[in-house]
């Protein structure tokens, strides 16, 4: 009798022994996977990440007065864009540089600009956009003749893509006031095409 006991409980065993190593098979592969995915998406977000390019414009130290005292903190005025149409200006302050940078990033891809390009690198039509008491005024450019802006107006076309334009700033000289003031005048750009087709006419008639 013991000895058909042990014979069953042995049997019993070997049966239970690879179902528990199949279950732990099953286990690594789904965390395979799982690394597997998570791989991906950081290979993805990194790709997404140099697709932008990052430009500091200024980084001033401000203070705050407070119940006890003054308190000092940096305010970073970053651009950032990806040379192909997409620019965004953004503000961060923290009481580091590198936080501040870092919040004017995430500020800058909140608001983001698409610019409609033109096939020699040029913006369609002359634009002017105000933002305070700067006023800047871009026109477009033959090719060859490359960026002819200064300041910050300068970093907001590079970073869009543009490689043939003219731009004048009219007004304040305040570096924020004018990169906020091109992103206006980028926002407003429209191409013929849609132009045509917010008027209800032909293309042909705009150039006529």
């Amino acid at each position: 009798m013991t000895d058909t006991k042990s014979k069953g409980k042995t049997k019993e065993q070997g049966a239970s022994a690879p179902s528990a190593a199949e279950g732990q098979q099953q286990e690594q592969r789904k965390s395979n996977r799982g690394d597997r995915k998570g791989r991906r998406s950081d290979r993805r977000n990194q790709e997404r990440d140099s697709e932008w390019q990052e430009r500091v414009i200024q980084i001033r130290r401000v203070s705050k007065t407070v119940k006890g005292g003054k308190k000092m903190s940096f305010r970073a005025i970053v651009v950032v864009g990806n040379e192909k149409g997409q620019v965004g200006v953004g503000v961060g302050k923290a009481g580091d540089v590198i936080g501040a940078v870092r919040k004017g990033v995430a500020d800058g891809k909140k608001n983001l600009v698409r610019v409609p390009l033109t096939s020699s690198s040029s913006i369609p039509t002359l634009s002017n956009g105000r933002d305070g008491a700067a006023s800047v005024l871009i026109r477009p450019a033959a090719p060859g003749t490359g960026v002819i802006a200064g300041g910050s107006i300068r970093t907001v076309l590079e970073l869009a893509g543009i490689k043939n334009v003219l731009a004048k700033r009219l007004g304040s000289k305040t570096p924020l006031n004018n990169a906020r003031a091109a992103m206006v005048a980028l926002g407003e750009l429209r191409t013929h095409k849609a132009t045509a087709k917010e008027r209800g006419i032909s293309l042909e008639q705009i150039y006529s």
